[in-house]
C-alpha cells in the first residue's frame, strides 16, 4: 500500500495533468457518472474550526476515495496551519486499501484553487484583468497562483483585501516575490466597484460587501460557503445575477453559498460547472452579464487529484 506524506505528494505533484483530471471530474459529475455520499460536517464553534467528509467514485476508474479535510482558523496565530487532512484510496473491485496520502490538506487546497481557476477562467469576460481576491489565508493565496498558472496569456492584476490588513500586505509581497502584480488594498467598496473578478475565500456568515457595488460584465467566484450558516455575497446580488454556476447543486442550494438565495427564491435556477465545460451550456453570452459561480467542494475533485498522485508515484516506482 503506498504511503506518502506532504513534502512527497508536492513532489510528485504536475499541476497540469490535476487540471485536465479535474476538468473531466465536473464534467463526470454533471453527467451523473460520479457516485458520491453524503457530505459529513462537523462544527467545533469553541476552536473556530470545521472538519469534512467527502466519499466517492468515478464510474470506470480503478479506485474510490474517502477525504477528511478540517480547518481551525485560529491556527496560525498558534503558527500552526489552518487546514490538515488525508485521502484515503481504495480498490473498487477488491475494496483493498491502495494508498494513504497525509498531504496535511494541501491536496484539498489545490483541487479547490483549481476549480476555482478554472470556473474563472471559462466563465470571466475575455478582457477580464483586474482580480480583487477576498481574505489573505491559504486558500487565496492558491487561488492566485493557480489562476495566473492557468491563464499565462492574461496580463493579471492582483489585488488583496483581508480584514487583517497586515496579513493582506504579507499576501502581497509574496505573490510580488514571485513575479505577480498585485497590491494591497484597504477600501473593500471601491475594490469591489473597480474589479473584473472578485474570488471570495473567507469563512464569513454574512455578505462581505454591501449589494449594488458589483459592476455590469463582473465575474465572481465564491469559494467559502462550505457548510451551513456560512456567506459572503449579497443575497440579492446572487438571484439577479444573469448567471448562476455551482459545482453540485444539491450540496449549493444546500449548504453552500447559494443557500441563502434558495431559501428567498424557492426556484433559483442554477447549473453546475460541468455543463459549462462540456460546452453543454454557453456559459456567459455577454460581456455585460454578471456571473457567479459557487464552489463547495466535491468528491469528484479528491478522487482526481488523489488519483494523480497514485499515477505519478506508479510511474516513479522501479519495481
Amino acid at each position: 500500500m503506498l504511503d506518502l506524506n506532504k513534502p512527497q505528494i508536492i513532489a510528485l505533484f504536475d499541476f497540469d495533468t490535476a487540471v485536465n483530471r479535474i476538468n473531466d471530474a465536473y464534467i463526470a459529475s454533471t453527467q451523473g457518472n460520479v457516485q458520491t455520499g453524503d457530505v459529513v460536517h462537523l462544527a467545533f464553534p469553541e476552536a473556530n474550526g470545521d472538519c469534512h467528509v467527502k466519499s466517492g467514485h468515478i464510474s470506470g476508474t480503478t479506485s474510490y476515495v474517502i477525504k477528511i479535510a478540517s480547518g481551525f482558523y485560529d491556527n496560525p496565530a498558534k503558527g500552526l496551519p489552518s487546514s490538515n487532512g488525508m485521502m484515503l484510496a481504495f480498490c473498487a473491485t477488491t475494496g483493498e486499501p491502495l494508498a494513504v496520502l497525509r498531504d496535511e490538506g494541501w491536496l484539498t487546497d489545490m483541487r479547490t484553487a483549481i476549480g476555482g481557476a478554472l470556473a474563472t477562467r471559462a466563465l470571466a469576460r475575455k478582457n477580464a484583468k483586474q482580480v480583487l481576491i477576498i481574505g489573505a489565508g491559504i486558500q487565496a493565496r492558491f487561488q492566485a497562483i493557480c489562476l495566473a498558472k492557468l491563464m499565462p496569456e492574461r496580463a493579471l492584476a492582483f489585488s488583496i483585501w483581508a480584514r487583517d490588513p497586515s496579513a493582506a500586505q504579507a499576501m502581497s509581497a509574496e505573490l510580488k516575490g514571485t513575479g505577480h502584480v498585485v497590491e494591497t488594498v484597504l477600501d473593500l467598496e471601491a475594490a469591489v466597484s473597480n474589479a473584473d473578478i472578485i474570488i471570495t475565500t473567507t469563512t464569513a456568515t454574512e455578505p462581505l460587501f454591501a449589494n449594488g457595488l458589483v459592476r455590469t460584465g463582473t465575474h465572481i467566484t465564491a469559494i467559502g460557503a462550505d457548510c451551513p450558516g456560512k456567506q459572503e455575497l449579497p443575497t440579492d446580488l446572487v438571484t439577479t445575477a444573469s448567471l448562476r454556476v455551482c459545482d453540485m447543486a444539491r450540496q449549493s442550494l444546500n449548504h453552500g453559498e447559494f443557500q441563502t438565495a434558495s431559501r428567498t427564491d424557492a426556484a433559483l435556477q442554477v447549473i453546475e460547472l460541468g455543463e459549462v465545460l462540456s460546452g453543454a451550456h454557453a456559459g456567459r453570452t455577454s460581456d455585460n452579464d454578471i456571473t457567479v459561480v459557487d464552489l463547495t467542494g466535491i468528491a469528484a475533485q479528491d478522487i482526481a487529484i488523489t488519483q494523480t498522485i497514485i499515477d505519478a508515484a506508479a510511474s516513479t516506482d522501479p519495481t
